[in-house]
């Protein structure tokens, strides 16, 4: 059985989907979800969904090993970021090489990087004047939005476009294709 905590931030909408989605699964279970936003929503919905909830803060993340024994002590096999907006530290990226995974709501390596999350990527996708959009599933390395690729999948940008429309054709992107990939890629290890 391969064991997911999902890292998130804010509402939580894709940790919900992905909790959903593996409800139940054979060889798959959401074990935990950790959140550096003690307000955020995500804790809701996890609470909702009886899924325990690790919450910590900045010094916890950077400045000891809080949440990496957190990781260990849970047994996890791998991390999931949904909405999560810290860059992960070294010590757990090491521990955790090739086995955390986050989704980017633009086609990597386009409008990425540090502060490119949520709207802004969509207005700056926009403002370019782009054709189309869509989501990156990739592996997490020490800098943020550069781990290798796993898998896109895109959507047209029509005239008229604006960041609230692009977002919810990026948001089904991201509903349909998270979890599947996750899956495969967990069960077949094809991405690796």
């Amino acid at each position: 059985m391969a064991r997911l905590i999902l890292f998130a931030s804010g509402s939580g909408t894709n940790v919900e989907n992905i909790i959903r989605y593996f409800k139940n699964h054979p060889d798959i279970e959401i074990i935990s979800v950790c959140c550096n936003n003690p307000r955020a929503y995500v804790i809701q919905r996890a609470k909702n969904h009886q899924i325990p909830v690790f919450i910590f803060n900045r010094a916890d993340f950077y400045e000891s090993d809080r949440v990496l024994q957190y990781l260990r002590s849970s047994e996890a096999d791998w991390i999931i970021l949904a909405g999560f907006l810290w860059l992960l530290p070294e010590n757990i990226v090491r521990a955790f090489e090739k086995r955390i995974v986050n989704i980017h709501p633009a086609l990597l390596p386009a409008y990425g990087g540090k502060g490119m999350y949520g709207m802004r990527v969509h207005q700056a996708v926009i403002d370019a004047g782009e054709k189309e959009s869509g989501i990156t599933i990739h592996y997490v390395n020490t800098e943020y939005d550069k781990g290798d690729i796993i898998f896109q999948a895109k959507c047209r940008i029509v005239p008229g476009e604006t960041p609230e429309t692009l977002a919810a054709k990026v948001h089904s992107l991201e509903y349909e294709f998270y979890p599947k990939i996750i899956e495969k890629l967990i069960k077949t290890g094809l991405f690796n």
